[in-house]
């Protein structure tokens, strides 16, 4: 623990050198090797697909836009704008029950104008549910080290290799060796060795579910073992073999705690289990994972006010929102790709034989849920929060989000009415 803290404290030197240096310009502060390289493909020293354009802004650039008086009205969602309620009611003419939103425009100038449809529905959150994770972790992280340089510090140097609790998972992550300039996308094997940064970003913009259950599992730790955070493999093991699976269950569940700090109910969002089966083997699930689009638009509101665990969190979960891999789905509308997208997105489909009927990714016939988190600013200074649940059945709803993110969008561009 010593040696540890000592790495720590060398860092503060370094974190005020680079704060605020993030995404891709952030290597250097975070030690995401993916950045790195995404750097030298904008410095032409590498070959490679370049971000858009929205996906290329400095940290210097990444701000929380509801600090202050204005975040202070939004302590509630406010009551439907009777203006943009109409124009997104327009974009399910058939009255379809099938989707599910929650939006609240937030540009600076304009009055803050919210909508909804069916923003109260249960759906299952899905990937979305591993920000819930990543709100967890920071509420630990603040518990141990009040200092954020200390925080910091322990995110960037604290290395974590992937064991049983990675198993199974089919989500690739982008694998880059600085040294030798080797690249790949490849899923999580046993004995990767991956920073706590690293294993946060692979869970967030990989979607990694090996990751997830990691970043769960140090969560777990750091709760058992406080200022003896990081323990040794052996006591690791020892914990969660000798602990009682409901104590383990009750401390597991506790990642949800961040959610009731900011006011989302465990109707609105819940996170029940890990995202492995090794996980949910180890440590039993606490019921089911249920969300709302109203609960994940007090989610980002509770970010943009620097709310969510507390103001250095916030801003350090929006960066690790921040698109800088391909986008997809929402994201992914080309309207977007020159505005700065902070997202998550989840899904879950579920076939069963029906004739003249092929089951294919995200397009169930027995299930098909899709989820969007997004919080979208654009250059000409629009900004807003969406989300966006559905459970259309036998269509491409990767398609359906990336095409509702385009409507959307068309709202939002006219100026609203005095």
């Amino acid at each position: 623990m010593k040696h540890l803290l000592c790495v720590l404290l060398t860092c503060l030197v370094a974190f005020m050198q680079f704060a605020w240096s993030y995404p891709i310009d952030g290597y250097s502060l975070t030690g995401i090797r993916r950045l790195n390289r995404l750097q030298q493909i904008l410095d032409g020293k590498s070959r490679g697909t370049a971000p858009v354009k929205g996906a290329c802004r400095s940290i210097q650039d990444i701000k929380l836009n509801l600090q202050g008086e204005r975040g202070e009205s939004l302590a509630v969602l406010p009551v439907p704008d009777p203006e943009l309620q109409r124009e997104i009611d327009t974009l399910f003419p058939d009255r379809h029950e099938s989707y599910c939103l929650a939006l609240l425009d937030i540009t600076p100038g304009r009055k803050v104008r919210y909508a909804g449809r069916q923003e109260d529905r249960q759906l299952s959150p899905g990937s979305v549910g591993k920000l819930v994770i990543l709100a967890g972790l920071f509420k630990e992280l603040k518990r141990l080290y009040p200092s954020p340089e200390i925080r910091h510090a322990l995110l960037k140097n604290r290395t974590v290799i992937a064991d049983k609790w990675i198993l199974t998972d089919e989500h690739e992550v982008p694998i880059f060796d600085i040294e030798s300039g080797k690249y790949a996308n490849r899923i999580i094997r046993e004995g990767d060795v991956f920073s706590l940064y690293e294993w946060v970003d692979h869970m967030i913009s990989a979607s990694n579910n090996s990751a997830a259950s990691t970043v769960w599992k140090e969560v777990l730790l750091m709760r058992a073992f406080g200022s003896g955070y990081p323990p040794s493999l052996q006591q690791e093991k020892d914990y969660f073999d000798k602990t009682p699976k409901t104590e383990l269950r009750d401390q597991a569940m506790t990642i949800n705690d961040p959610l009731r700090d900011a006011g989302i109910s465990a109707r609105d969002w819940q996170l029940g289990s890990f995202f492995t089966r090794t996980g949910k083997q180890i440590v039993p699930g606490g019921g089911g994972s249920v969300a709302t689009p109203k609960g994940y638009l007090q989610y980002l509101v509770a970010v943009e006010r620097g709310l969510m665990v507390d103001s250095w969190s916030s801003l350090e979960i929006k960066r690790l929102m921040y698109m800088t891999a391909r986008r997809i789905r929402y994201a992914s509308a080309p309207r977007l790709n020159e505005a700065a997208v902070y997202f998550k997105s989840g899904s879950l489909y579920r076939c069963k034989a029906e004739p003249n009927f092929k089951c294919g990714k995200y397009m169930g016939n027995v299930e098909n849920v899709m989820n969007s988190v997004a919080i979208v600013e654009h250059p000409d200074g629009r900004v807003y929060l969406v989300g966006l649940m559905s459970n259309v059945l036998k269509k491409n709803s990767a398609v359906e989000h990336q095409t509702l993110a385009t409507y959307v969008d068309r709202i939002l561009e006219k100026q609203p009415t005095k």
